[in-house]
């Protein structure tokens, strides 16, 4: 678990909430605790409170549930991660599930974001592998002209921001499948090229079941919603879902690539086993002639053809000869050999 930065001594938070805030209508910033949310919401000054978690238990989310009026649907799911990548409207609130992705040691893990969006409130709920929203915070906070939307605008921040963590992995899997390229095509069959290749495969995937219902979303937070999203944050949202749709199709380019990739390698090692297979039998083919001669007169017969002439041996040695190197050329000719 990320670590929580010391809050005031005033204020009391249990160890799964990152942040609790209020952000005013001017731009400033109050943290506040848990039991504040509601009297803040009761005050209608403009101002949104931002609430970040990471893997709550149940009592905080009950807490929340009772402070901001949240379903019970919404609350059971943000509860539980291996939620399918959805938005749900709950009155005048939405329930948002996405999944994100993160290079940790060099390996991609998944993880899940939940968020409940009010008219003033926005919740932020992450489960595994998803880094802390601290830079979105930031972000908003030096721009005041994007504060002024509201949750709105928090909750842009923080979608462009699970987007925007998207796009160097992708760049890192483009990478990984120009470096195999010349294991692909290299003389010599290894299988771990194979077992690399599948792998990545399987993590592009999984990044495009995280990626594809994303772009469900965003279009649904594009569309007109006057009582959450004003049309000027409907444009934002319309670029991050343009950068969704971008990541997609680089996804499914980079899938057909490897299995393109897959079949080719297959292929040439199945062309390097006939090859293999052909060498073989042009060699045992030429083998075959002189075993043929030498069995035919090892036999223990009396009469033989040309068994008393005095130049049998060397005529039958030179036959052998010619036979031999007229089968080396035609198969030579022929690429067998």
């Amino acid at each position: 678990m990320l670590a929580k930065p010391a809050d005031p001594p005033y204020i009391d938070l249990p160890t799964s909430v990152m942040s609790c805030a209020v952000y005013a209508a001017d731009g400033t910033r109050t943290d506040i605790n848990l039991d504040a949310i509601s009297d803040v919401l009761a005050v209608d000054d403009g101002s949104f409170v931002w609430v970040g978690l990471y893997e709550p238990d149940v009592g905080v989310l009950n807490k929340l549930q009772e402070e901001f009026d949240l379903h019970d649907l919404a609350i059971e799911d943000a509860g539980n991660a291996h939620q399918r990548p959805k938005i749900e409207t709950y009155g005048n609130s939405l329930f948002i599930a996405l999944h994100t992705a993160q290079n940790i040691d060099g390996a991609i893990n998944f993880g899940e974001t939940h968020l409940f969006v009010g008219p003033r409130y926005l919740v932020t709920v992450r489960h595994g592998a998803s880094s802390s929203y601290g830079d979105a915070r930031t972000r908003m906070e030096r721009e005041p002209e994007l504060l002024k939307h509201g949750p709105a605008a928090a909750l842009y921040v923080v979608l462009d921001m699970v987007v925007d963590r998207l796009l160097p992995i992708v760049d890192e899997f483009r990478n990984a499948l120009n470096a195999l390229e010349n294991d692909i095509f290299a003389d010599d069959f290894d299988k771990t090229t194979v077992h690399k290749l599948y792998d990545l495969k399987r993590e592009l995937t999984r990044l495009r079941l995280a990626v594809a219902p994303l772009q469900d979303v965003l279009s649904h937070l594009a569309r007109p919603r006057p009582d959450l999203i004003d049309d000027e944050m409907r444009l934002y949202f319309r670029d991050v879902l343009d950068h969704a749709v971008r990541i997609n199709e680089n996804t499914d380019t980079l899938r057909e690539m490897l299995t393109a990739a897959v079949h080719v390698n297959l292929s040439l090692v199945t062309v390097r086993q006939g090859e293999v297979v052909k060498r073989m039998g042009a060699w045992a083919a030429l083998l075959a002639v002189p075993t043929l001669v030498t069995g035919w007169y090892g036999m223990n017969f009396a009469v033989m053809p040309e068994l008393q002439g005095r130049w049998s041996y060397p005529v039958l040695t030179a036959l052998v000869a010619a036979g031999l190197l007229a089968l080396y050329r035609a198969f030579k000719r022929s690429g067998w050999l």
